[in-house]
């Protein structure tokens, strides 16, 4: 079995996939079910992708950023 995402563009064309589906030929599964949410955190997911090194330059081309920004430029 295959599952395809199908964007329904009016009333007949849903009213086709129930009719559809009330001859098993496919099943309609609403969006919240075809495609689960990560419940996982976004730091939890990405902790650890950066070597220390790399971070550290990382903070320091930022710092230098925002000294550039808070510097008067007349």
């Amino acid at each position: 079995m295959n599952t395809a995402v199908v964007e329904i563009k009016n009333e007949v064309a849903y009213s086709f996939l129930r009719d559809l589906e009330r001859i098993n030929v496919l099943r309609v599964i609403k969006r919240d079910q075809a495609v689960p949410k990560s419940k996982q955190k976004l730091s939890d997911r990405f902790s650890g992708c950066l070597s220390p090194e790399r971070s550290d330059e990382l903070q320091h081309e930022l710092s230098q950023m925002r000294n550039e920004w808070s510097r008067d430029t007349c």
